[in-house]
């Protein structure tokens, strides 16, 4: 009879074999309704799953992490019955959860159209209001293939029969509509009550260009109508903020289809990239770091040794010359292995830093190109440390700092960590292993950072830690890691002469912070809406004159502020004054410095600050020098406060 261990560490015996209702039932009747599924031993599992055996037992609710997933997949399926009872010519594929929502593809050669969704949520919501039980069952491999053949849903067929031997074989009724799944599910349809379809778009079978186009349908789903309602004003926010919009608004870059997924920097985009570049240059050189530069184009041979082009060959850009495979460099890791390798390098070399602001390519499909945030030629402020085992930890520390430092900079002050450690396939004795994760751990600790255990989760090389910024949404955003890498040097030949004479093989640390410098600009400019603060702002003053009396002074003004370094224009147009001013507001200049006769004869400009308040007249020198301390401080301090 099994014994049930609840997280409190309470135990309930039970004189039977019971399901995880059951066991929730007898906790208490508020938590048998909340209950969604349950997580025994680890595994989650349906309220009907049968217990047998002593066992660790977690009800999972909709306040769950978990709880919420299984409501957006549970969604998915309720999106693909619908759409099966309105369109039932449309093949259904695959629909997982993804952040914040759902999607499932179908195969539905005469299309869907956007005003196809509300038909269909319509319908969605109709069948939720039907409470249909959502029901396992397991069925025999060629049953089920036989199943869905017949049902003309040749995909789930395809899929059954890619599952290899001996694995169960499960599929959820609801009502008239079978679906595969692994699960679990929520009890029933009535348990989804706040959801949205939100875009249509195509995507391939597989995720592979050769394969046939099929059609996305995306959608979200929340635990209450609040949090739905929550979300859909974030998403309203987040499009006005979306870096495309505001690139096109702002005169800083564009894409198009002569160069898919290449950036076309405009002036006053190619000065914000060129201001973060500097700015992280500087501190890498503070940091010790030596900047190298390596080519674009190598040799295949390169990244066979290294392991890239088994892994990654379609992803990269080849070319052919002399008869010769070359390769346009995905990343630039094993370019700064042959830097490392020139010469005999001792310990007392060790730890040595390079740094690149590499070009690199890679052969994204065009479906998944997004603006800045997803290109096919980016730019990593990559840097490669190779060092001792020993000295692994501190340089763990000092990126640490490093990073954090950064990210305040830039006005990110909140920065999510994990720790990923050793998956199954790996190289490397458990030993080395050991010593790489214990010393990512010990930095953390020794650094105060909070940060979430992701057990398997590590390269197949060596363990992480990822760092992630908030945004002023809420979203999430990847961008920094370290990675310990134990295979890359060896692979490549890389040693270095041990304080006991002998040849070792480096650790070597790779390390970035913003990841690619034009997906960071893409998050800087949503952050901000645009409004960049002023050291990073294209232009950060405008001399604008109210006639033309005052040209000869605005000019002055404006050649003055050029000179001491600052980026400011002088609009001296034949136009009224609040023209000017709007039209500068629309651009976002961080500061406005309007001069009339007044401003004339007294030596002064009238500042007008982003956002309408009137800072009033200053004299041209305090404004300099306030805006110059401003920079300095990277937005800390500035003029209206």
């Amino acid at each position: 009879m099994p014994t049930i261990e609840l997280p409190d560490s309470s135990r309930r015996h039970f004189e039977r074999p019971v399901t995880v209702r059951e066991v929730a039932e007898a906790i208490g009747p508020g938590l048998a309704r909340a209950a969604l599924a349950g997580e025994v031993d680890g595994r989650l599992v349906d309220l009907s799953h049968r217990i047998e055996d002593d066992a660790r037992v977690r009800i999972i609710t909709d306040r769950d992490p978990e709880g919420l997933e299984l409501i957006r997949h549970s969604t998915a399926h309720l999106l693909a019955q619908a759409v099966k009872q309105l369109y039932p010519e449309a093949q259904v594929t695959i629909g997982p959860v993804i952040e914040d929502g759902f999607y499932y593809d179908f195969h539905y050669p005469p299309g869907f159209h956007p005003e196809d969704l509300e038909r269909i949520e319509a319908r969605m919501r109709e069948l939720a209001a039907q409470d249909l039980p959502i029901q396992r069952e397991e069925w025999p491999r060629e049953e089920a293939i036989a199943f869905f053949r017949r049902h003309g849903e040749a995909y789930k067929a395809r899929i059954i029969e890619e599952i290899p031997e001996g694995e169960v074989i499960s599929l959820y009724r609801q009502g008239d509509f079978i679906d595969l799944c692994r699960g679990p599910h929520v009890p029933s349809t009535g348990r989804l009550k706040a959801f949205k379809l939100t875009k249509l778009a195509g995507a391939y079978w597989r995720g592979d260009a050769r394969n046939e186009m099929l059609q996305r349908i995306y959608g979200t789903a929340w635990a209450s109508p609040k949090q739905l309602r929550d979300y859909l004003r974030r998403l309203e926010e987040a499009e006005k903020r979306d870096h495309r919009r505001l690139g096109r608004q702002l005169d800083l870059f564009h894409t198009e289809e002569l160069a898919p997924g290449m950036v076309f920097w405009h002036p006053k985009g190619w000065t914000i990239y060129q201001t973060v570049e500097q700015y992280v240059r500087g501190l890498l050189r503070e940091h010790g770091y030596q900047e190298v530069r390596t080519p674009l184009v190598v040799d295949r041979s390169l990244w066979e040794r290294s392991g890239h082009w088994e892994k990654f060959r379609r992803e990269m850009f080849t070319t052919e010359a002399e008869g010769r495979d070359y390769a346009v460099k995905p990343m630039n890791c094993p370019c700064h292995v042959l830097i490392y390798q020139q010469g005999v390098r001792s310990y007392r070399d060790l730890p040595l830093r390079l740094a690149e602001f590499g070009s690199c390519h890679r052969n994204e499909p065009s479906g998944a190109l997004h603006g800045l945030m997803r290109v096919r030629a980016f730019t990593q402020d990559d840097a490669h440390i190779f060092c001792t085992e020993e000295q692994v930890q501190e340089e763990v520390g000092r990126f640490i700092d490093l990073l954090r430092r950064v990210y305040a900079d830039f006005g990110f002050e909140e920065v999510e960590v994990k720790l990923s450690t050793r998956p199954e396939e790996r190289v490397g004795s458990d030993e080395v292993w050991d010593k790489a994760e214990q010393a990512l751990q010990q930095a953390l600790e020794a650094k105060g950072l909070a940060y979430r255990l992701q057990p398997g989760e590590g390269a197949f090389y060596g363990p992480k830690i990822e760092f992630s910024l908030r945004d002023c949404l809420g979203r999430v955003w990847q961008c920094g890691t370290i990675q310990v890498d134990f295979n890359m040097p060896a692979r490549l030949g890389a040693e270095y002469v041990a304080e006991d004479n002998t040849r070792r093989t480096p650790v070597m640390l790779h390390r970035a912070i913003l990841g690619s410098l034009e997906r960071f600009i893409g998050i800087l400019i949503e952050h901000h809406a645009g409004a960049l603060p002023a050291w990073l702002a294209p232009v950060q003053a405008v001399v604008a004159t109210i006639t033309d009396r005052q040209v000869p002074y605005a000019r002055e003004v404006a050649e003055r502020l050029r000179r001491a370094g600052l980026r400011v224009e002088a609009d001296l147009r034949n136009e009224k004054i609040n023209l000017k001013i709007r039209e500068h507001t629309l651009q976002k200049v961080p500061y406005l410095l309007v001069v009339g006769d007044r401003e004339v004869s007294e030596g002064t400009v009238a500042v007008r600050a982003r956002g309408g308040r009137n800072l009033g007249p200053m004299p041209v020198e305090a404004f300099q020098e306030a805006l110059a301390a401003e920079i300095a401080s990277r937005g800390r301090r500035v003029l209206e406060g």
